[in-house]
């Protein structure tokens, strides 16, 4: 493998930012310092003016989840795909907890499901579900960390497909089984009494702009006070997936105050897109569970960004087509979920321009260096260690361009972005010492990434 130089860039982690060179050899970054001369044959990247970072990480995603009787249009290769675009060199997906399997079935199932199509280097956060809830789950864990998967995601809701552990005992035991192994418990939280009592006294209709009603905030805040008990008692740290209200952020306050360790994400579409959004004839594109919110709730965690209370923003990409997202004005109906992966990095860089008390550093370690850590594959990736793999993004500030459906890779061929004009772009994405895409060129190859294990 050519050896890489990145000169004259501007070398940013999650604890500096300066003008330096970086060497890649043997895929693995070899050095970093002021002035490294090139030697024959070394491959030159001029970066100057340009950001040189860690490789993004998107730390939740649904690339080729099947849902509904459908399937996602970005499966592996596409999503691999979109996220070189977007600078982002590893994703953490989800292996589903499968009726009828348990939880190394579960993650096996996916893990073949993903071998030979991924392009980018991924790892898995492994569902545990009701319907599949029983005394052996100590065990099972202690195989599933064997695998090396240490994150577990559950839900609060969707009772009536079998996701939701209801019973206190049985989630009591998953948090202290998690503790006891150092695993990190992720939720999916909206309260599910609130919205099926919603649900059965609903008067209106079911047009997208019902969706906010029938999932309100307040079912995010209840959902995150209940399970945060539960973590309290058994002296375990949560983590709230896609917090999407100041409600939410509120419950999270609270439980730090309480002595609870919460690890909070939020991500873009819930910074910045409110409800309005699911008014009008193409509402059914911004459906997504939980729902958009209010204006107010964009500006309640945007300031949450900027005071550092949020550990890792991630995308929660989850892509159907228009015509698939078109198919149902029905808000029970239409698919859930939007792309996001490929502009995470451009829409959040904007943000961080427009507010001059957030850093570049405090910008990659949401989205590279703390996801890492969080997640076990750090120093590995989200770093610019030497030694470890060369996932680097190089990162130009200067351009200005607006988000369209005709300038993003997604194969929703839509952004529910479009119209937002952005600061930056994504000149160079490296995964392990290989440029996977440059210039708007991308040269990625499905099979070439890598399983990581946590640890």
């Amino acid at each position: 493998m050519k050896r890489i130089l990145i000169k004259n860039g501007i070398v940013t982690d999650d604890r500096t930012s300066a003008k330096a060179d970086v060497l890649i050899e043997d895929g693995l970054i070899k050095a970093v310092g002021d002035v490294i001369e090139p030697s024959s044959g070394d491959e030159v990247i001029d970066a100057a003016g340009m950001y040189v970072m860690p490789g993004l990480i998107d730390a939740h995603t649904h690339y080729h989840l099947v849902s509904r009787g459908t399937v996602t249009c970005d499966s592996f290769p596409e999503g691999s795909r979109l996220a070189a675009f977007g600078g982002v060199t590893t994703v953490i997906d989800f292996a589903d907890h499968n009726k009828g399997q348990d939880l190394l079935q579960s993650l096996a199932y996916r893990q073949e499901e993903m071998a030979g199509k991924m392009a980018i280097d991924y790892t898995l956060h492994q569902g545990v579900y009701g319907h599949g809830y029983d005394s052996t789950i100590g065990s099972q864990l202690e195989k599933l960390k064997a695998k090396g998967v240490k994150t577990l995601k559950i839900f609060t809701t969707y009772r009536n497909v079998g996701y939701l552990i209801e019973n206190r005992d049985d989630l009591l035991d998953l948090f202290r089984n998690a503790r006891r192994l150092g695993m990190l418990v992720c939720a999916h939280c909206e309260f599910n009494p609130m919205i099926e009592e919603i649900s059965d006294n609903w008067k209106g209709d079911f047009s997208p702009a019902s969706h906010a009603l029938l999932r309100p905030a307040e079912a995010e805040g209840k959902a995150i006070e209940h399970f945060g008990s539960i973590a309290l008692e058994a002296d375990c740290p949560l983590y709230v997936v896609h917090c999407s209200s100041e409600c939410g952020l509120n419950a999270i306050r609270e439980l730090r105050k309480k002595g609870l360790v919460v690890y909070a994400e939020t991500t873009p579409h819930y910074l910045f897109l409110d409800r309005s959004r699911l008014d009008g004839p193409d509402g059914s594109l911004y459906v997504m569970t939980p729902p958009l919110r209010e204006k107010k709730d964009n500006v309640a965690l945007q300031e949450g960004i900027l005071e550092k209370e949020f550990q890792v923003v991630a995308t929660d990409h989850c892509a159907f087509t228009r015509d698939q997202k078109l198919s149902s004005s029905d808000c029970r109906t239409i698919y859930p979920g939007i792309p996001g992966t490929e502009e995470m990095l451009v829409l959040l860089n904007t943000f961080r321009e427009n507010h001059p008390g957030m850093t570049m550093s405090d910008l990659v370690n949401l989205i590279s260096c703390e996801p890492a850590k969080l997640f076990g594959i750090y120093p590995t990736k989200g770093s610019l260690e030497v030694g470890t793999d060369a996932d680097i993004t190089i990162f130009d500030p200067s351009v200005r361009w607006t988000l369209s459906d005709d300038n993003v890779h997604s194969a929703s061929h839509y952004t529910p972005y479009r119209g937002f004009e952005v600061h930056g772009k994504v000149r160079t994405t490296i995964l392990r010492g290989k440029v996977i895409m440059n210039d708007g060129k991308y040269f990625g190859v499905p099979g070439e990434g890598r399983f990581i294990d946590q640890h």
